[in-house]
């Protein structure tokens, strides 16, 4: 792969960016604040706006990596941050990139995530070379997987008590799309 970071990425209706601390006040009121969000996340909800700027200043300091992947999802029409999807895992000896996602309660089911996610597999494909973009999701939370599905991803299996999440110990379904798939005619 040839790593070029987390590039401004735009969308009918978003624009994914780097993240900056002055995201802080819309990271921690409109996802990462809310126990619901995070339900079935690997983190814990933020208990104030001091631990996402604590977050975000690393996050910040992480992009002088070339292979940090992190975007802010931000609403043309807000003008405000409602979201993440970044890189939750990369290996570079397998071309892969596994991804995460989260949006804001107000934006779920507006098909938001799709167009955001969507927009980060043709940038991690055309740009970046990956050969395997791939995500995860606990079963009990289907909505996420209809995400990857939408953006083309196969099912692939679901490993029992895999994964660790708010919930506790949890299956893990896993999804990915391959570079061969994505780049057949008629996509």
């Amino acid at each position: 792969m040839k790593h070029l970071g987390t590039k401004k990425l735009e969308t009918e209706r978003l624009i994914l960016r780097r993240f900056t601390i002055n995201d802080a006040t819309d990271m921690f009121h409109h996802w990462a604040g809310d126990p619901a969000v995070t339900k079935y996340l690997t983190w814990p909800a933020h208990n104030s706006i001091e631990a996402s700027k604590g977050y975000l200043t690393a996050l910040v300091d992480s992009y002088a990596q070339p292979n940090t992947y992190d975007w802010a999802i931000e609403l043309k029409a807000l003008g405000q941050v409602i979201g993440s999807i970044g890189a939750v895992g990369c290996s570079d000896a397998a071309g892969s990139v596994q991804i995460g996602y989260c949006l804001g309660r107000p934006w779920w089911r507006q098909g938001l995530a799709t167009e955001a996610f969507s927009a980060v597999i043709t940038y991690l494909m055309e740009q970046v070379g990956a050969n395997r973009i791939e995500a995860r999701h606990d079963p009990r939370n289907p909505s996420s997987g209809k995400v990857m599905e939408k953006c083309g991803l196969q099912y692939e299996g679901t490993l029992r008590e895999s994964d660790l999440n708010n919930q506790g110990l949890c299956d893990a379904a896993w999804y990915a799309l391959l570079r061969k798939d994505y780049c057949r005619p008629g996509r």
